[in-house]
């Protein structure tokens, strides 16, 4: 199998794991399907409840309608590539590849984004605890020089990406990781936390000031999924 093709399977084979049985109807953001395609999940939010660190203005254009194009054009970029592989047309399937790439992983992002953010009153901001914290303690000094140097990655990035605080699936360690555009965390790395660096995640409320963003958005990081995520 050539490498774009194996990329594309870790893709999709990403997005599968991601699924959670439970119906969009109960409000989770987990990744979820009907009959084999991707869908938009819920929030466990109101899109305003997280103000002020984002407004809800922005959480519903990036959930409603950055997420949602994430999510269509995989579908559609899918469908093509089904359609391709049974008629064992190699070449279009290769050229599909940077479509369900991109749009594949930005429904795994955004998914993992939105299951990363809470409300104050439903633990948002709370300080991690358990064996995770204990980790940030080790391999940073403390959560205050995690954050950072997390913010410091976040603002390094050339163009549009994320910042995610990942798990080595090898080792157990945890460190912290750029990736462009919308390319997801697979393979070796297990995502833990991640934050978005796109202008559409915060430009309506902060213009140039990203900075500012990526210092108000640790005011509603959900560390108890993080934690779990880490076990």
């Amino acid at each position: 199998m050539s490498a774009s093709l194996l990329r594309t399977s870790t893709i999709r084979s990403a997005l599968r794991a991601v699924t959670t049985p439970t119906s969009r109807a109960a409000g989770l953001a987990g990744t979820s399907f009907t009959r084999g395609k991707a869908t938009l999940p819920d929030l466990p939010y109101d899109y305003g409840a997280l103000e002020p660190a984002i407004s809800g203005q922005i959480m519903e254009l990036h959930h409603s309608k950055h997420h949602q194009t994430y999510v269509n054009s995989y579908n559609e970029a899918s469908e093509k590539l089904e359609a391709a592989q049974s008629q064992s047309d190699i070449a279009t399937q290769i050229a599909l590849q940077p479509l369900i790439n991109f749009h594949g992983g930005g429904h795994i992002n955004h998914t993992l984004f939105w299951e990363n953010l809470a409300p104050k009153n439903a633990g948002g901001g709370e300080l991690p605890s358990g064996q995770l914290g204990k980790a940030i303690d080790q391999a940073y000094g403390g959560l205050e020089k995690f954050k950072g140097e997390f913010n410091k990655a976040l603002a390094g990035l050339q163009g549009s990406g994320w910042t995610w605080l990942v798990k080595d699936n090898v080792t157990g360690s945890i460190t912290i990781k750029t990736y462009a555009n919308q390319d997801p965390v697979v393979g070796q790395f297990k995502p833990l936390l991640g934050i978005d660096a796109w202008e559409h995640a915060y430009y309506l409320q902060y213009q140039n000031r990203k900075a500012e963003y990526f210092k108000a958005v640790w005011d509603v990081i959900n560390w108890k999924v993080a934690e779990k995520r880490f076990g």
